[in-house]
């Protein structure tokens, strides 16, 4: 899709400018969300992040200053802006209240700024314990989890004897209601053969105090969110993971334990999907993955090590090196359908740089037979064999390049021809980490929605 062929945004498909947008991850996370949602906060009221714990970390450059925020949305650091950690999310109570230590730190306004729902789930020390015995039991495929407990804390949730910060203000319930669920954690640990010291006594204090600290900053957001709406506020979905992780969608059973996709913007924050005027996806110009799981276009060899080198592709909270590929074409329209987005955000298209050929997967060969379509079994995708095309490199700098028309001719070649293959535009390509360093193309659906 050309630069004269954008398409301009119309009544018929929804995207209404400066409405409730949902910025989700298109890939198995990674992708840039956070560079994002910070650029485009100035534009929205309230900031609001709709499942998943402190697994995931979004990191933002400002200037010579960096953050790594965890749990709290990304628009936090614009001043006057309302951050909102919806009921879809599990809590590590000392966890937030370290990461909103630092906000504090850096002249953030978090009492004034932050909000919690009274209805997100809590992770306790022992979920950490019960994911310890998930990961290790004989035969079991290791699903290559971070062990911060957000999956038995979901696991605890879906059976309904999990702990919710309301549950952790209430302090004539608290104490008791969490010692029956750390003594079912124990029971389980001692039954694998984990004997870790475990004092319940010293958990309820930390965790009461922390509810004290935390107590002014918890509330009904399901009511502060639609008395927002009401009053004409606009509204900024924050995903975190990606699509490909979703618990439903995903590549299972190597996903997360929540809803990543477009959906769990109402489920996690009860705000109508009626409400919900678009979504935007963000992709990499490559691909990357943590942890277990198929992945057809990795790249073993010295150019997935340049990407992960160029791209400094290491988990932001982990630390861990992620696993770099090429683009997948099939993965990307699989998400496009899942999640209803027609226009994308390409990050890291400065990585690709050096490169002399970039290989783009266009199908699949499974068993004999190509397809465009994401197989549902993990067996399935392990077996595929990327259908390669290969794209000319540019070996020419597009560090912070902010227009269109200033990028490498191959440059946008290679970004074209992804918008033909996968059906989405391009509506913005990030070329460095900053905020400046971003093209918007005009007449696109993503400046229709974001202007």
């Amino acid at each position: 899709m050309g630069e004269n062929q954008a398409n301009v945004a119309t009544p018929e498909n929804q995207l209404n400018t400066m409405s409730n947008i949902v910025i989700l991850g298109a890939q198995w996370g990674d992708e840039g969300k956070g560079k994002l949602v910070d650029m485009l906060a100035d534009r929205f009221d309230l900031i609001v992040r709709y499942q998943g714990g402190h697994n995931a970390g979004h990191t933002i450059l400002i200037g010579d200053r960096k953050f790594v925020l965890r749990l709290v949305p990304s628009g936090i650091l614009h001043p006057g802006k309302t951050a909102v950690i919806g009921n879809g999310l599990v809590i590590d109570p000392l966890a937030l209240l370290e990461e909103s230590e630092q906000l504090r730190a850096a002249g953030i306004d978090v009492e004034n700024q932050l909000r919690i729902s009274n209805r997100a789930h809590v992770i306790l020390p022992t979920h950490r314990l019960v994911e310890k015995i998930s990961e290790a039991i004989p035969g079991r495929v290791a699903i290559g989890t971070t062990l911060r407990g957000i999956g038995p804390t979901y696991e605890d949730k879906a059976g309904r004897r999990g702990i919710r910060m309301a549950d952790l203000l209430d302090r004539e319930y608290f104490g008791e209601a969490v010692r029956q669920v750390i003594a079912d954690h124990v029971t389980r640990a001692r039954a694998f053969g984990l004997n870790d010291v475990i004092d319940a006594d010293e958990i309820v204090a930390k965790y009461s105090d922390a509810a004290e600290k935390l107590r002014p900053l918890v509330c009904d957001t399901a009511v502060l969110l639609k008395n927002a709406m009401d009053s004409g506020k606009n509204l900024l979905f924050e995903g975190a993971q990606g699509t490909m992780l979703d618990l439903d969608n995903g590549t299972y059973p190597f996903v997360t334990s929540s809803s990543a996709c477009a959906g769990g913007a109402s489920t996690g924050t009860g705000v109508p999907p009626t409400k919900i005027s678009a979504v935007i996806g963000i992709s990499k110009a490559y691909i990357t993955r943590v942890g277990g799981g198929p992945f057809p276009t990795e790249a073993l060899d010295d150019q997935g090590d340049l990407i992960r080198k160029r791209g400094h592709e290491f988990g932001s909270v982990t630390g861990r090196p992620r696993r770099c590929g090429w683009f997948d074409v099939p993965l990307l329209k699989y998400s496009a359908m899942l999640n209803g987005f027609e226009s994308m955000v390409v990050t890291k298209l400065d990585v690709l740089d050096e490169l002399k050929q970039i290989p783009v997967c266009v199908a699949y060969e499974v068993r004999g037979k190509v397809t465009t379509e994401m197989p549902a079994t993990v067996r399935d995708l392990a077996d595929a064999k990327p259908v390669w095309e290969t794209m000319p490199g540019w070996q020419s700098s597009t560090e912070g390049i902010s227009n269109w028309k200033k990028l490498p001719q191959a440059a946008r070649d290679y970004v074209e021809f992804l918008e033909k293959h996968t059906g989405v535009e391009a509506g913005c390509i990030s070329t460095g980490p900053e905020r400046t360093q971003t093209v918007v193309r005009e007449g696109s659906k993503f400046q229709a929605v974001t202007s």
